[in-house]
């Protein structure tokens, strides 16, 4: 889902079997062409989706035959598993080391050296910055990364 979205797991669900055009696959799905190239594309990216080129003889036209290949989705997602707790990792490092203040307007939010530029005020809309007890979205992201961890 993360990788293709809503319409792209759509078109996954119904492709039909076999080795299929483009064409083919967005007249059976209901999807639309765009749509299906795009997520054909990131498919064959992610070693999910194999194509075939067919050159006809007559015309010299190429055409591409898709199908789709899952044999290797463990191993692809232990990769994003681990990609996205290294993310979470540096993330939750991020917070737990700086002081953040904010825009009680909900402007912007800024470390504590960007707001002492900006005299605490915000750039935006001019109030005061108030400061930022970020102590839940840390507890958030330790959640998480344990949970992935322990997973």
């Amino acid at each position: 889902m993360s990788l293709v979205g809503e319409e792209g797991l759509k078109m996954i669900e119904e492709m039909p079997e076999g080795e299929v055009t483009d064409e083919e696959i967005a007249a059976k799905t209901g999807v639309l062409l765009n749509t299906v190239r795009r997520t054909l594309f990131i498919l064959y990216e992610n070693k999910f989706a194999i194509v075939v080129r067919e050159r006809d003889s007559n015309s010299g036209w190429l055409t591409y035959l898709w199908h789709l290949d899952f044999s290797d989705i463990e191993h692809q997602l232990m990769r994003e598993k681990k990609k996205l707790l290294r993310n979470l990792k540096t993330r939750l490092e991020f917070e737990e080391n700086n002081v953040f203040y904010v825009c009680p307007q909900g402007c912007v939010r800024l470390l504590f050296d960007e707001a002492t530029e900006t005299e605490f005020l915000c750039p935006m809309c001019g109030e005061d910055l108030v400061y930022y007890d970020n102590s839940q979205f840390i507890g958030a992201l330790k959640k998480r990364v344990e949970a992935l961890s322990s997973a």
